[in-house]
């Protein structure tokens, strides 16, 4: 009990004489050591990371959960260290939706019908979503709070620890310039006829007991530049880490661009085949539909270059399916577009033909499109000038 009392006593005055050098140095009436150039700028660096990291964490998971419920029941879930309940997805959700629709209304009708065509897409996309999620979270989310949670927190640790040691240090030169000035003033000598005898003992003795309490104060000053300087060192070494943490973040970002291409390559490949599976069903149910009104698929997630494009897009239907069903494939020509039905069209992104009776296309450029009757949906003619060939629906925003 005498111990804790001791060291109770101790830390609290500690405590008291940190908080006066604070004080002081706040009011300008103490000086304060300054780190040098290069410690401050692993603290600003330091700092900045921890902050955008944040930001970053933040926001991903908005992008993930937009729900702002759902992120706190999962945020309380993981603080429970339980595990987060599966959670359906948006499309999920509609695909069932326009299933029990297409139950109710009639799945054998061309609403029922396409209903559940739809619904088989949506789940797809929100299955596709679902993996997203959570490879995001485990290769992305996971390394940002463990740097926010765990390095974080070690660098604020002793970033405090050196705050603390820096306190004391300044503390013992202010205690170590007050002592040497009473020395100073104590060892004057005094006039002979002014002063009496007795004031000679005392100063005598007042010199002595101020000379001892430089030589302490200095003892206590080299102790605690010692613990600064070791402090200092290690702090340094874990400022300096953050580099090594940069280059990780650097490697989970790229999986999450990986992922996220993986994610969106999924869902433009599951709506192509929905837009292809209604498209066919639209020329049984409107014969007389001109085939070029749907508005054209999402371009591909990568073209910058027409080799890329053509590798990130579906291939289109062989030549010979231009041709009606018993007859030679068309000589293009020797075929003239149609006297109404034409229309404008600007291609999305370039397209390198695969043979002889396609069109290459160059993005932005304009070209006349039309169909013929007996040709695929997928498919229409494109006119450029004097150059004429087949062209994918997929690659073109009709504009007239």
């Amino acid at each position: 009990m005498d111990f804790n009392m001791k060291k109770l006593a101790s830390d609290a005055g500690i405590f008291f004489t940190r908080a006066v050098q604070f004080t002081e140095e706040k009011f300008g009436q103490a000086e304060k050591t300054e780190l040098d150039a290069q410690f401050e700028n692993l603290l600003a660096r330091a700092d900045s990371t921890k902050n955008w990291t944040e930001k970053i964490l933040r926001q991903t998971e908005v992008l993930l959960q937009p729900n702002p419920s759902a992120r706190v029941e999962e945020f309380l879930y993981e603080k429970l260290d339980r595990k987060v309940p599966s959670r359906v997805t948006n499309g999920e959700l509609l695909a069932q939706y326009m299933a029990e629709a297409a139950s109710e209304l009639g799945p054998t009708t061309p609403y029922g019908k396409t209903l559940i065509k739809v619904a088989e897409a949506e789940k797809r996309l929100g299955a596709a979503e679902r993996d997203f999620i959570h490879t995001a979270s485990i290769n992305f989310l996971t390394p940002l709070r463990t740097f926010l949670e765990g390095d974080w927190k070690m660098i604020s640790k002793e970033r405090r620890l050196l705050h603390n040691r820096r306190l004391d240090l300044d503390a013992c030169k202010a205690r170590l310039k007050k002592a040497k000035a009473a020395e100073a003033k104590a060892t004057t000598v005094p006039d002979f006829q002014e002063t009496r005898p007795r004031n000679y003992i005392l100063s005598a003795s007042a010199s002595a007991l101020w000379t001892d309490e430089v030589d302490k104060a200095e003892q206590e000053l080299r102790v605690a530049q010692t613990e600064f300087d070791r402090q200092a060192e290690v702090t340094r070494l874990l400022l300096e880490g953050i580099s090594s943490t940069h280059v990780n973040h650097l490697r989970c970002l790229h999986e999450f661009v990986e992922s996220q291409t993986t994610y969106y390559a999924q869902c433009y490949r599951h709506m192509l085949d929905l837009q292809k599976q209604l498209g066919s069903s639209q020329g049984a149910i409107f014969p007389g539909t001109f085939v070029g009104t749907t508005e054209p698929a999402s371009p591909p997630l990568s073209s910058t270059s027409p080799t890329t494009a053509a590798a990130t897009m579906p291939g289109g239907p062989s030549v010979a399916s231009l041709a009606p069903p018993g007859e030679a494939a068309l000589c293009l020509e020797e075929v003239a577009p149609p006297a109404s039905g034409t229309r404008k069209a600007r291609v999305l992104y370039d397209y390198e033909a695969a043979d002889s009776s396609e069109l290459a296309l160059l993005a932005d450029e304009l070209i006349t499109v039309y169909s013929l009757p007996g040709m695929d949906p997928d498919w229409l003619i494109g006119e450029r000038g004097n150059k004429k060939g087949k062209v994918p629906v997929t690659y073109l925003e009709l504009l007239s």
